[in-house]
Order: structure tokens, then C-alpha cells, then sequence
């Protein structure tokens, strides 16, 4: 499946959640942890999108890690830690336990930063990771623009 091109720069801010409209798949471990056609992504302005899945959906170990964050628009976010396949990836996983108004969908929806995992697919397509070590974006080759997360882009 070509996944049609859009362009970051033309996403909304404040973002906003839609259905994936794809397959997404996930790898750890060597092992497939989510195949799911259920997920939902969020589009923000100069982000890849960032995908969120159910957790019913992934079948990996789940465990609490340390840390929280807060995000304006959703609100705050619990990190979480995967293990599959003999691979363990610490906080690699956050969610949003109780989402601000607008973002109520995200509830029970986990999003995986994809440099933690061994591959993220969006289709047919593998995805890179959003640049930095912040932001949890799945970069395709349809996206167009440029995404924020790389040094000099914090401010934007």
C-alpha cells in the first residue's frame, strides 16, 4: 500500500487525531509485538506523525518506568518499559492514563518510540524515527517538509 504524501508543515496545531488508516506493525525482540489496524495517530505541525496503539494490541511484556512528561495538548504521560523475544527495551513506551478533553480517544493506547524497537511499520513501510530523542514520530517516505526534533528545532 503507497501511502499518499503530505507535507508536516501543513498538519494543524493544536494537532489532531484521526485513525491510522494503515496496518501497523511492530517488532522486538525478533518477534512481531503488534499487527493492528486499530491504531490512531496524531498530526502536529512540523512532527511525523506519532502513532498511538491499543494495548490490547501488543503483545510484549509491559512494565511502569520512571519518569513523566507533560504534553498542553494531551496532558500528562506515564512511560512504560517492553520486553519480547529476550529483548528488553527500557522506557520505550508512554500513554496518556487520564487525556485532556479533545485527546479522550488516546486512552488505552500506547505510542513506541521506534529507535527502541527493531522495526516499525506503517503498511508495507518501515519507518525511521522522528530526529532527537524527544519526540516519538514514525517517519515515512511519503512525508514531506521538515520535522522538528534535530538540534536547532526545540523552538519551533
Amino acid at each position: 500500500m503507497a501511502l499518499a504524501p503530505e507535507t508536516v508543515q501543513d498538519y494543524p496545531r493544536p494537532p489532531r487525531i484521526e485513525p491510522a488508516g494503515a496496518v501497523l506493525r511492530v517488532i522486538l525482540g525478533g518477534e512481531e509485538i503488534v499487527h493492528t489496524a486499530e491504531a490512531l495517530r496524531v498530526l502536529e505541525t512540523h512532527h511525523a506523525p506519532t502513532y498511538y496503539l491499543p494495548r490490547a494490541a501488543i503483545l510484549a511484556d509491559i512494565a511502569p518506568a520512571p519518569g513523566r512528561s507533560f504534553c498542553e495538548w494531551k496532558g500528562r504521560a506515564r512511560y512504560w518499559t517492553l520486553s519480547a523475544g529476550g529483548r528488553t527495551a527500557p522506557r520505550c513506551a508512554w500513554d496518556y492514563p487520564d487525556p485532556a478533553p479533545g485527546f479522550a480517544a488516546l486512552k488505552d493506547h500506547l505510542a513506541i518510540y521506534a529507535h527502541a524497537m527493531d522495526a516499525c511499520f506503517v503498511g508495507s513501510m518501515e519507518v525511521t524515527p522522528q530526529p532527537g530523542d524527544f519526540y516519538g514520530g514514525w517517519v515515512t517516505p511519503n512525508l514531506r517538509g521538515l520535522v522538528k526534533g534535530g538540534p536547532g528545532t526545540e523552538g519551533w
